[in-house]
């Protein structure tokens, strides 16, 4: 397979995505689905605070350290990112309730995955078009 991109030609295995091919329908669908929520706005940006604070974190201090999140948009994330079994929501039964969510391990090995990605854009955003006026706001 080859891929061409902006001056140059990337020559890539057939079988670089030999790993989706016994992937049934509903597979592939869910797999898209995971990776688009993961790619969203909020949600690296939600898992790395949690894991930054090495520990459980209360909603009140996640929605501090969430630069720009409304906390309507915090709630939504973090329930997803539950569904998922990113991140584990502790409920302590006292008054006023006190909640508390820190990762998995399904959800520290996502963002291990996610740094070379990131690492990778970082290394080559010199190389990226200008963002449009579009992608700016």
């Amino acid at each position: 397979m080859e891929i061409y991109t902006y001056l140059k030609v990337t020559t890539m295995n057939d079988d670089i995505f030999d790993f989706c091919r016994n992937m049934s329908d509903e597979q592939d669908a869910r797999a898209r689905q995971m990776l688009e929520r993961a790619a969203a706005k909020w949600p690296l940006r939600v898992l790395h605070v949690l894991s930054e604070a090495d520990g459980p974190l209360r909603f009140s201090r996640v929605l501090e350290r969430v630069e720009d999140i409304s906390q309507k948009v915090l709630t939504q994330t973090l329930r997803t990112l539950e569904s998922d079994g990113l991140v584990i929501r502790t409920l302590y039964p006292q008054v006023p309730p006190r909640v508390e969510y820190e990762l998995t391990p399904l959800g520290r090995e996502l963002l291990t995955q996610v740094v070379s990605l990131w690492r990778w854009i970082v290394i080559h955003l010199n190389e990226f078009g200008a963002p449009t006026s579009a992608s700016r706001s």
